[in-house]
């Protein structure tokens, strides 16, 4: 991602914070859940920022796209990131012990990344203050006092 795009200034808002959040999160649950709670505090930092990232490269990528197919996309990219979380969440419940990865950290990590996330990410496109292009339509302007 080039620096000048909005993409790279919106994740470069929301994985400072998101980052920052994790660290804390798997620092606390290490000294409360031990070496399981650092596993679960890094498993979860991983997850949300690679979910969340993709979004963001989805839309960069798919800027000059027709509507139609930037939806279509999106859709696809939302339901293939579902499918894979929940694949993933039962791999963690059913095939990795308690002892290895506790789930509690996992949790808690996870709220909490997420919500550093988005609110760095909405942070970040609030301060871009994007004008987006209006239609020409003359029905609409002043003059003609609709």
């Amino acid at each position: 991602m080039s620096s000048k795009s909005s993409e790279f200034e919106m994740w470069r808002g929301a994985v400072i914070p998101a980052s920052v959040t994790g660290v804390i999160t798997t620092i606390v649950m290490t000294f409360l859940r031990g070496r399981s709670g650092f596993v679960g505090g890094v498993v979860a930092e991983f997850i949300v920022i690679i979910f969340f990232a993709i979004h963001l490269i989805i839309s960069k990528y798919s800027r000059n796209l027709e509507p139609i197919m930037t939806m279509a996309l999106v859709l696809i990219s939302y339901f293939t990131k579902l499918i894979v979380l929940g694949a993933f969440l039962l791999f963690v419940v059913n095939l990795i012990p308690h002892r290895v990865l506790d789930r509690l950290s996992f949790g808690v990590g996870a709220i909490a990344i997420t919500f550093a996330w988005l609110a760095g990410e909405l942070r970040a496109f609030l301060k871009l203050r994007l004008h987006l292009p209006l239609p020409s339509d003359s029905s609409h302007t002043p003059e003609s006092g609709k």
